[in-house]
C-alpha cells in the first residue's frame, strides 16, 4: 500500500501541475512488470519510484528525490517477461523486466522466438535471481517431475518467460500439454486455486520471497518441490540460463527444509532507441543514495539489487548493453 501511495502521489503531481511547473519538460517512462503477487511488480515500482522525480519537486541536493528532474515512471503490471520484450521492441513501453533466458531467445531469435527476432532490446542492469518454485498443497510430496502426468498443473500465465521455460524443462520428463490438465495463471490465481483444491501443483519463477507464496504458506499451507541433483543439471542443459539455486529453510515459515532448485537472472531492459542520455541518467539514478534506501526497504530482493552486481552474467545473455548505460558503467570502473 506504501508504494501503490507513492505511486498514486507521482500521479497527482502530474495531474495538478502550476504554470510555472507545467513550463517544465516532463518525461514519461513505462516499466513492464509481472503480475502482482510476484515480484516483478513491486521492485518495478521501486525502479520507478527510485528514477522518478516529477516537475516540481524537490531537487537531489535539497533533500529530495534523485531520480531524474522531469521524469515520471510508471511501473505497469504485465504477463511479465515475454510480454514486456515484445512491448518494449514495439516501442509500446520504454522498458521492462525480463528473466535472462526470455531475453536470450527473443534478442536472438530462438527457440519459440525463431523467425521473430527483437534486435532492439538492451540491458540497463542486472538486477536478482528468480528462483523457479513447483508449489505443492500442504502435506503432499512428488516422487519426480515425471510425475507430474495426469495431473492439474500451473505453468504460469501464457507468454511469460516462466512458462516458456518450464515446458521446456518438463519436457525433458516427457511431461507436456498432452498428459497434464495445464492452468495458464499469474501467481495469485495459481495459488487461489491450489488452496481450493483446483490445482494439483503449479510453476512460478520469482524472487523469494514472493507474496502471493506468503499468503498461500500462512493461511492453507504449502510444499515446495526439491529438483533432484539429476533434474537440476538437466534443467541447466535445457534452459542454460536457469543456474543451480535454493530456497533456504525459513523463507516461507511453513517450509522448514532447503529446497533444491534452478534459478534466472531477472535484467531490466529497454529499448536500443531510447536516448542515450535519458538511459545514462536513469542508470545514475538507479544507484543513487535515495535509490538504494528504497531498494533496501521495500523488498527483501531489493537488497541483492547493487551496482557492484548490475553486470553479473551479463556479458553470457548475449544481449549488448544500452549506450547510456554503458557509458555510466564506464565512468564506474566496472568496464573497462
Amino acid at each position: 500500500m506504501k508504494l501503490l501511495r507513492q505511486l498514486t502521489g507521482i500521479a497527482m503531481a502530474c495531474t495538478f501541475l502550476s504554470g510555472s511547473v507545467a513550463a517544465q519538460e516532463m518525461t514519461f517512462f513505462r516499466i513492464g512488470t509481472g503480475g502482482a503477487g510476484g515480484t516483478y511488480f513491486p521492485i518495478g515500482g521501486i525502479i520507478a519510484n527510485a528514477i522518478s522525480n516529477p516537475p516540481g519537486s524537490r531537487a537531489c541536493d535539497k533533500g529530495g528525490n534523485c531520480g531524474v528532474p522531469g521524469l515520471v515512471a510508471m511501473a505497469q503490471s504485465t504477463n511479465a517477461s515475454a510480454h514486456n520484450v515484445n512491448a518494449i521492441q514495439a516501442g509500446q513501453m520504454e522498458a521492462g523486466l525480463s528473466g535472462a533466458a526470455t531475453l536470450h531467445y527473443a534478442y536472438n531469435g530462438v527457440g519459440k522466438y525463431e523467425g521473430n527476432a527483437k534486435p532492439d532490446l538492451r540491458i540497463i542492469a542486472n538486477l536478482y535471481p528468480e528462483d523457479l518454485h513447483l508449489v505443492l498443497p500442504k502435506g503432499k510430496t512428488l516422487s519426480g517431475l515425471s510425475a507430474l502426468k495426469g495431473k492439474r498443473v500451473g505453468i504460469a500465465q501464457a507468454g511469460s518467460g516462466t512458462q516458456i521455460a518450464v515446458e521446456l524443462i518438463i519436457a525433458d520428463h516427457d511431461v507436456n500439454r498432452d498428459n497434464i490438465d495445464e492452468a495458464e495463471l499469474g501467481n495469485n490465481q495459481s495459488a487461489e486455486r491450489l488452496a481450493d483444491g483446483q490445482l494439483d501443483a503449479y510453476f512460478y519463477a520469482a524472487g523469494t520471497p514472493v507474496a502471493a507464496m506468503i499468503q498461500l504458506d500462512s493461511t492453507k499451507g504449502m510444499e515446495l518441490y526439491s529438483f533432484t541433483e539429476a533434474e537440476v543439471k538437466q534443467a541447466n542443459k535445457s534452459v542454460p540460463y536457469y543456474i543451480p539455486s535454493s530456497i533456504p529453510k525459513g523463507t516461507y515459515a511453513g517450509v522448514n527444509y532447503d529446497v533444491n532448485t534452478v534459478a534466472v537472472s531477472g535484467i531490466f531492459v529497454t529499448n536500443a532507441n531510447q536516448d542515450e542520455e535519458l538511459i545514462y541518467q536513469i542508470t545514475k539514478a538507479m544507484w543513487s543514495k535515495t535509490a538504494r534506501k528504497l531498494l533496501d526497504n521495500g523488498h527483501a530482493k531489493g537488497k541483492v539489487i547493487t551496482v557492484e552486481t548490475a553486470l553479473d552474467g551479463v556479458a553470457g545473455i548475449g544481449v549488448p548493453l544500452h549506450a547510456g548505460a554503458e557509458r555510466f558503467y564506464r565512468e564506474m570502473g566496472l568496464i573497462d
